[in-house]
């Protein structure tokens, strides 16, 4: 009697463990529970810890509340510029109502994979080119807004959408790169003729100053000098100033009173190498001292005598035809 009593007891206990292991469920801190009591919704959402249900005649089914991040498989399209791109994304989102989640929607997640697809190719075709470069934070509160607003019927908020890698074909990359490097020729040539017009404004105030104080000018050169001469593997070629010239020229003239006692003196030397030119000379052809000159003529190479009156018979005038003088 006492034994049929305490296998009783046995079985009644573990029956009881079994039912009680069967009942107990445990829902976590990041979880919310639905219980669904003969396929109804049945209370409030069972909050973290140690929850009962009825085995066999309620289902209890968790519910993550975590944010998931689902990645956007890369999308193709033609942007309204008409060029051909690929676009990812990603998207962050978490379940707000956890019976929305499970009641209105068969699977959350596929629905907002498929949703962010959708949207992230009519964003696609909307943006132009430079915006999906550029303006990505623009494109990704459109792409958020177009996500959450279905998604909030399911008990869902998408926290964020962003673009990850926009993908170009080669022709386009290979376009953009040269009209980027002609963007930056131009600027570069912009900023080359900015300096050299500052840099001839400068030198231009420069040159008014030197020419006031010609000093500057030497100082300056010296400076160059200085600064060439320190390289030692250098030659160095050093230029005469016009200036110098100039001063040298000044320096070297004689003031005006010399320059009237110097004009005497060549005129005083003039005359007197005229007067002893004169004098080695001689007297000229037919003239002496006393007589009258005869006048002689004479052809030919043959130098031509003179006549002299001497007191006597008249004298004929000589000529001559060849190379020795005839005397009559």
């Amino acid at each position: 009697m006492v034994a049929d009593l305490l296998v009783a007891v046995a079985a009644a206990g573990s029956a009881g463990v079994v039912y009680l292991a069967a009942a107990v469920r445990v829902v976590k801190q990041y979880e919310r529970g639905v219980l669904f009591r003969l396929g109804r919704v049945s209370g409030d959402v069972r909050t973290p810890g140690l929850n009962l249900i009825i085995p066999f005649v309620d289902r209890l089914q968790k519910v993550n509340l975590q944010i998931v991040t689902l990645p956007v498989p890369a999308q193709e399209g033609i942007t309204r510029d008409n060029v051909t791109v690929r676009v990812d994304a990603v998207v962050y989102f978490r379940v707000v109502d956890a019976v929305s989640a499970l009641v209105k929607v068969e699977d959350y997640k596929f629905a907002v994979s498929q949703m962010a697809q959708t949207s992230l190719r009519s964003i696609i075709g909307k943006s132009d080119l430079d915006d999906l470069l550029s303006d990505r934070e623009k494109l990704n509160q459109g792409l958020e807004l177009m996500i959450d607003s279905p998604a909030v019927g399911w008990g869902i908020q998408v926290d964020r959408v962003e673009i990850k890698d926009v993908s170009l074909p080669d022709t386009m990359k290979r376009s953009m790169a040269r009209q980027a490097e002609a963007d930056r020729e131009r600027r570069a040539r912009i900023i080359n003729a900015d300096a050299e017009l500052q840099a001839s404004k400068k030198l231009a105030e420069a040159a008014q100053q030197m020419a006031e104080t010609p000093t500057a000018l030497q100082l300056r050169l010296l400076q160059t000098v200085m600064a060439v001469a320190a390289e030692k593997n250098s030659t160095l070629v050093l230029p005469i100033p016009v200036e110098l010239l100039h001063f040298l020229e000044r320096g070297g003239r004689p003031s005006p009173p010399d320059q009237d006692r110097d004009r005497g003196q060549d005129r005083d030397r003039d005359r007197d190498r005229d007067q002893g030119q004169e004098q080695d000379r001689g007297p000229s052809p037919g003239h002496t001292d006393g007589g009258p000159q005869l006048p002689v003529t004479g052809t030919g190479s043959a130098p031509q005598v003179p006549v002299i009156d001497t007191g006597g018979p008249p004298q004929t005038p000589v000529t001559g035809t060849g190379s020795t003088p005839r005397v009559p």
